[in-house]
């Protein structure tokens, strides 16, 4: 594989650590944060804990705008601008809403990055290495994830306001990342959609040496002048992959895994565990879901997507299943971590390492941004209310209904999967457009 390629790969993917670390570092602090400031469950869930995800939605519906009319590359400095800003903000802030706020625009970061990285990395990748350098996005995620697990466990004593080191320590990571996306080059297919010919035809040589670069050229320029301008996602021609994109989305939600990602510490706790103990097995889904996702990774461009969610499906139904079984027959000792372990293990191999890769190869090299925004938005959106409804819902039907609910839907994505899904593997983006593409107005 070409080295630069993988180098720009992976900075544009460090965006995923970001969204990572910034999505469950509030997890370390969440019970802190609800004493501290006297906060009603349904205020802590819907307010302080949910506000970043409510950024996350703004930023997966705006998102595909600046990632269109500026740019890929242009739109991740401006993420890593809001990392920043949102780490330091609400690391120094003493009231809710404050800290709502600077979540907030944590949030709008990440909802971008969820458009303009997997993007970006799509369209400067041969086809049949797009699968893995663009799971190198969700790959970064797991690790954000684990080095935030990791981070709180290491400074939940450092006193009485360890939460402001927790949340504000991400500042450091956003600075590099930004820095760092100034040496990658614009995307050649943006390029091409602006009609910056020469300057696109500069990047391609980069990244296909000893190819037919003219070539390549003309094929993604016939690609786009062969749909007419104005069109959008909603229109009937588009409607297979919007269904795919709306679809993926949805089940990745229903699965529990940002409720989970969120409360982790708080569900260790009510299956029986101790406050520190419960911190502990936290890291430790941390490293079964790096574990997992690099397999998911080393797999995705050898056996496919969709068998990917295969195995995740069917392993996400026999783990919730077994989790929801431990809280109704209160089950002790350590079976709810494993079958947690067992079920952030389907998530990295399955969902984790599918989605972001999935939709951003469904839909046209014009309308990409666009698709994206409307599957991370329907991701999203529903990552913004699952969670919010956690501690509510833990308090009134309890965690076993909760997580039966979850095991069901994976059932309906199992069908998803047979009878819906088309493989992508090893296929050009301009192919997968051909065939995605109805022939209809």
């Amino acid at each position: 594989m070409n080295n630069k390629i993988l180098i720009w790969s992976i900075t544009a993917a460090l965006a995923g650590f970001l969204f990572g670390f910034d999505t469950v570092v509030i997890s370390g602090a969440d019970k802190k944060l609800q004493a501290l400031w006297g906060s009603s469950d349904a205020f802590h869930g819907s307010v302080v804990m949910a506000m970043a995800l409510w950024g996350t939605v703004f930023g997966a519906l705006f998102g595909g705008i600046p990632t269109n009319r500026l740019g890929r590359k242009k739109t991740l400095i401006w993420i890593g601008l809001f990392y920043f800003i949102s780490a330091v903000g609400s690391s120094l802030v003493n009231d809710p809403y404050s800290f709502a706020f600077f979540r907030f625009l944590g949030g709008v970061g990440v909802g971008a990055s969820t458009i303009a990285a997997p993007a970006y990395v799509s369209e400067i990748a041969p086809a049949n290495k797009r699968g893995r350098l663009v799971a190198l996005y969700q790959f970064n995620i797991v690790l954000g994830i684990l080095i935030a697990f990791l981070s709180n466990y290491l400074l939940r004593n450092v006193g009485e306001n360890a939460w402001r080191w927790m949340i504000g320590v991400e500042a450091f990571p956003a600075i590099i990342y930004t820095v760092l996306v100034f040496t990658v080059p614009k995307s050649p297919r943006w390029l091409i959609s602006k009609n910056r010919n020469e300057e696109a035809k500069k990047v391609l040589e980069i990244i296909n040496p000893g190819g037919d670069s003219e070539k390549l050229m003309e094929e993604i320029k016939i690609e786009s002048e062969s749909h007419a301008s104005g069109e959008n996602i909603f229109m009937k021609k588009y409607r297979f992959p919007l269904t795919l994109a709306f679809l993926i989305a949805m089940f990745n939600q229903f699965s529990g895994i940002n409720a989970f990602l969120y409360y982790a510490p708080r569900i260790f706790e009510e299956a029986g565990l101790g406050e520190s103990t419960a911190l502990l097995s936290s890291i430790g889904i941390g490293v079964t879901n790096l574990i997992f996702t690099l397999l998911g990774v080393f797999l995705i461009d050898r056996l496919g997507r969709k068998t990917l969610m295969y195995i995740g499906s069917i392993g996400y139904i026999i783990s919730l299943s077994l989790v929801s079984m431990a809280f109704f027959l209160n089950w002790e000792g350590m079976s709810v971590p494993i079958f947690l372990f067992m079920f952030i293990a389907s998530h990295a191999i399955g969902q984790g390492a599918i989605i972001w890769v999935f939709i951003s190869e469904i839909f046209p090299n014009h309308l990409r941004a666009s698709g994206q925004s409307f599957g991370t938005s329907t991701h999203w959106v529903l990552a913004a209310i699952i969670p919010s409804l956690v501690p509510v819902l833990f308090s009134s039907i309890g965690a076993g209904v909760v997580f039966m609910i979850f095991a069901i839907m994976m059932v309906f994505q199992l069908l998803f999967v047979i009878f819906m899904m088309p493989e992508t593997k090893g296929i050009s983006l301009e192919e997968l457009s051909k065939k995605l593409t109805r022939n209809e107005k």
